[in-house]
Formats: C-alpha cells, structure tokens, sequence
C-alpha cells in the first residue's frame, strides 16, 4: 500500500509544478508567442517545456505508479525527477549571453525563475529529509518487531 506522507506530497506538490510550471509561465508573447522570437529560440522553449512535463511526470511516476515497497532507491529518483529540471534552469545563467530577462528593467534582477527554482528545491530537500527520516524510522521499527 501507497502510504501518503507530508515527504510524498511535498513532493508531488514540486513535480506537478515542473510537469506544469513552465507552460503557465511561458505559453504567452512573453515566450512561445514572441513575435520577436527566431523559430529555433521557440523549438528551444518548447523543448524546455516537454522536458519539464516528462521529468515531472517520471517523478510522479516512481512516487505513486510503481507497486512495491517505498524504498529510499525510489525516494533518490523522484527526488532528482522533481529537481533536475531546476537545477538546469539555475544553471543556465551560467551560460554565455543568457539572461532571465530579454529587455534590461524588465523585471527584477532576480526573477520568477530563480526564484521558483529556488523554492522546488528547498522543498525537494525538506521533501528528502522528511521521507528519510520516516523510512529509517520505519526501518528500525521492523528490525526492532522481527528480532
């Protein structure tokens, strides 16, 4: 049985958000409707964007599709499902010539993107540290029952 856990729903709270996040975000003239946009820009948006769905769905997926025990192999992979979407993103403005925003003054200097990046992975890691906590509880309770 699926044991639902503040963890698991922190985490399903951060999957929903990267499956769905960016088209709320950037299905607009801001981005994929840009007028100013080249084509290839868009197909990378869009790129962006399935991406995002596929990772959010595969975290989704480890969390309440699977059958099986809840093992914390299953926790590592849908916690890197609900993050690996955001840390890309944080990590693109490494990249030369990128910027969170195309006109200067648009908007803050820091920007929707970091953080909600900033906030999925806070609670990715909260997530983590909760589910963890209860499977090694969990562990020692049947070590304890069974010796």
């Amino acid at each position: 049985m699926t044991r639902i856990s503040p963890g698991k729903i922190l985490l399903t709270l951060t999957s929903l958000v990267t499956a769905y996040g960016s088209y709320f975000f950037d299905w607009n003239e801001t981005h994929i409707y840009n007028p100013d946009w080249p084509p290839h820009a868009k197909f990378h948006n869009a790129q962006t964007m399935s991406m995002g769905t596929a990772v959010g769905m595969a975290g989704l997926y480890v969390l309440w599709g699977r059958r099986g025990p809840w093992t914390r192999e299953r926790l590592q992979v849908s916690t890197a499902a609900a993050s690996v979407y955001w840390i890309t993103q944080l990590s693109a403005t490494l990249f030369p010539g990128t910027a969170l925003f195309d006109r200067p003054g648009a908007a803050s200097a820091l920007g929707p993107q970091t953080v909600v990046a900033s906030v999925s992975l806070a609670l990715n890691v909260l997530a983590y540290g909760l589910e963890s906590r209860r499977l090694a509880r969990e562990s020692d309770w049947l070590s304890y029952s069974y010796s």
